[in-house]
């Protein structure tokens, strides 16, 4: 398939597109990345999505599939005869996947921003608490799942699944809230699990040049991501 056929609606400093173009990576997709300006959004991805009007936008053969976990499913079914399996193939452990991936998105995203926009050490501290406790919940659930599957680096097994990619994709923004903040999320002390997990994740061939550069995704907060963050919660 050409990449003419699979086109990504995408910015390089969202989490959630780092999401599909990981699951794509598996896949051995061909795509054609199409940079969205978020400041003034495209006709094509209003069109698209025109119901949050937002990235990521998969374009597969002219037809749109929007919210960037949903699109990780979809790839996974539409090349279900191309590379690994995403989802589990037992009807249970793919509920289970399911929901720790929602809880990733309920919880992670909220948390990070309690840190950004805390009023003071005091709210800080409590937001950092609230972010870690949500860590060791998913520690938790990384150990059930390498007990189960006899130590395997990863909650999708020993190759990377649904909650790898949704989680995962979150882990350059954990590194610049922590230097941005001057606070440690992942710990050897607390989470010494997801610590390895995150090690291993970072490495894989299909996510290590998909991850935005540290450096470069540091200077997007400081000077766009968490200003905006900030100005927001100060007028609500």
């Amino acid at each position: 398939m050409g990449k003419g056929d699979v086109k990504l609606l995408a910015a390089w400093p969202s989490p959630y597109v780092v999401r599909v173009q990981i699951a794509l990576n598996l896949k051995s997709v061909d795509y054609e990345f199409q940079t969205q300006n978020l400041g003034s959004k495209s006709e094509l991805l209003i069109k698209s999505n025109p119901v949050y009007k937002k990235i990521p936008v998969l374009l597969h053969g002219g037809k749109p599939i929007c919210e960037s976990l949903i699109i990780v499913q979809y790839i996974d079914e539409a090349w279900s005869d191309i590379g690994p399996s995403i989802l589990p193939s037992d009807p249970y452990d793919r509920a289970v996947a399911r929901f720790w991936a929602a809880y990733v998105d309920d919880k992670i995203f909220p948390a990070v921003k309690g840190i950004v926009v805390a009023n003071g050490e005091e709210a800080k501290a409590a937001a950092v608490k609230e972010l870690k406790e949500v860590l060791v919940l998913l520690e938790e659930a990384l150990i059930l799942k390498s007990s189960a599957g006899e130590g395997k680096p990863f909650f999708g097994g020993d190759e990377i699944g649904y909650l790898d990619i949704a989680l995962g994709s979150f882990l350059p923004w954990f590194t610049v809230t922590e230097k941005s903040f001057n606070v440690k999320l992942l710990e050897e002390a607390t989470t010494p699990r997801l610590v390895s997990w995150a090690d291993s994740f970072c490495k894989h061939p299909a996510v290590k040049d998909e991850l935005p550069d540290t450096h470069k995704l540091f200077e997007f907060v400081q000077n766009v991501a968490f200003p905006r963050l900030q100005a927001a919660a100060a007028t609500n």
